[in-house]
Parts: C-alpha cells; structure tokens; sequence
C-alpha cells in the first residue's frame, strides 16, 4: 500500500504552502463600496489545520475564495505553493485548482448521475488521470464507504455525501484542502465523523486544511484559529477547547 502523504509535510516541518500579503476585496464603488478585506496577511502552514471564522460579514468567506484562486484581489498578493496567483488568467487558475487544490463545500456539490466512486475520482478524471488504487482504497477505508461505493448521491445520507466530497477533495493528494462550513448541513454525529476525519488527514496524511466555520466545536479540531472582523484580522493562535472558541468569539463580538 502506498503510504507516501500527500505534501512533504513531515520531513520538512511547518512551512507555509499558502501566503496572502495585505490581501484587500472590495465590492462596489463610490459611497456604495464594501470592503470585505482590507488588508489581511496570513501564512498558513504544511501539514496544518487552520480554521477561519468571524462574524456574518466579517470576510472569511471572501478570505478562503482570494485564497484559493476562485475570486480576485483588489489588492495584495496570494502565493500558493509557490505560484503567484496574481498574473495567471482564468484558464491557469481553472489548472491550478484542479492540480493543486481540494474543496469541501456545505452543500457537498457532488454530481448526481455519478456513483459514489466515480464523484471521488472526478477530479482525475476531469485530469486525463488514472487513480492510485492504493492510495484510493485507503481513502475509501478512511471514510468507510467501502459498502456504498455504486450508491449515487440521492441514496446516500448527507453524512455519507459529505464523507464522499472529502475523498474526492484528497483523491488528487493536494497542496491545500479548502473546506467552507463542512459540517453546516449535517447533524451533530456525521459532523462529528467529517471533523475526525479532516483531522486524520492531516496527522496521518499531512495534508493541510484550511477550514471557514461558523462553529466552536468544529474550530476545536484545528490546530490554529484566525478570526476575522470587518475584513481585518483581529485574533491568530492556537485552538484551545470549544468553550475558549466560544468566550473569544464573544470578546470579538
């Protein structure tokens, strides 16, 4: 079995594998204009799970799409991997995220006529590649769908549909795995079972996650916690238990 993670993560150390420098977002113009970021810079490590909340309208959305290429900065820089996101057109960033990127959505957007297997090799398929059948049967194990592998989505529980989007964010062996509010459509025990999950693949795997949430006890499985106000940075450290996630939420406001 293939056991090589997915990143150098563990014979390197913590590096940054995504950086923003005084990234900024601005929506409208003239006296209707909304920034959404005005002016954040972050690292986020290899082989680390970073969560990224805030209040409604506090830019941790806008943050993770800047991050992941899925949206433009005003201003300031988005290095990912080694790549400046910056001059690439539309058709290099479609590339980069396909090569370099995984995505774990809230409402799974998985493919309806496809079986659970084929949604998790899509993105290889969409890559003229083959799968490591290796590296894909202990993926498969991971999120224990060894018994559901020809069910299509609509005969899946959402906690079966999201353990599905999560092989499919980590078939490819990615960079970076963006996952925006994962567990905000399901019920506190699939939750709990994508959380651990996200958590194996970054200690077994040393894959890095950066995950947006809204939720004290999902931030809790992170390794760091940035929190996010009015498009600036107003906290950055270590994650501590889900009733210290709470009171600093309640400190920012």
């Amino acid at each position: 079995m293939n056991d090589t993670p997915p990143t150098d993560a563990t014979s390197n150390g913590h590096q940054p594998i995504v950086t923003a420098d005084d990234l900024r977002r601005r929506y409208g113009e003239g006296s209707a204009a909304v920034d959404a970021l005005a002016g954040v810079s972050l690292a986020f490590d290899r082989g680390r799970f970073s969560a990224i909340m805030g209040p409604s309208g506090s830019g941790k959305s806008t943050l993770m799409h800047l991050l992941a290429g899925l949206d433009r900065p005003t201003a300031g820089t988005v290095v990912l991997d080694g790549v400046d996101l910056g001059p690439l057109d539309d058709a290099e960033l479609t590339q980069l995220r396909r090569d370099k990127l995984g995505f774990i959505f809230q409402f799974f957007n998985l493919l309806p006529t496809l079986t659970a297997e084929e949604n998790i090799v899509l993105p290889l398929s969409i890559a003229g590649r083959d799968p490591d059948r290796d590296w894909l049967q202990r993926l498969i194990e991971t999120v224990n769908l060894s018994d559901r592998l020809t069910h299509r989505p609509a005969q899946l529980s959402g906690g079966q549909q999201q353990r599905v989007a999560v092989a499919r964010a980590l078939v490819s062996r990615p960079a970076v795995v963006f996952a925006d509010e994962p567990t905000g459509n399901l019920d506190s025990v699939a939750s709990e079972e994508i959380l651990l999950t996200l958590r194996q693949a970054v200690d077994d795997f040393g894959q890095t996650v950066v995950m947006v949430t809204h939720d004290a006890h999902a931030a809790s499985f992170a390794d760091r916690i940035v929190v996010l106000r009015d498009g600036q940075v107003v906290h950055d450290g270590p994650c501590g238990s889900e009733e210290g996630i709470l009171e600093l939420m309640k400190e920012v406001g």
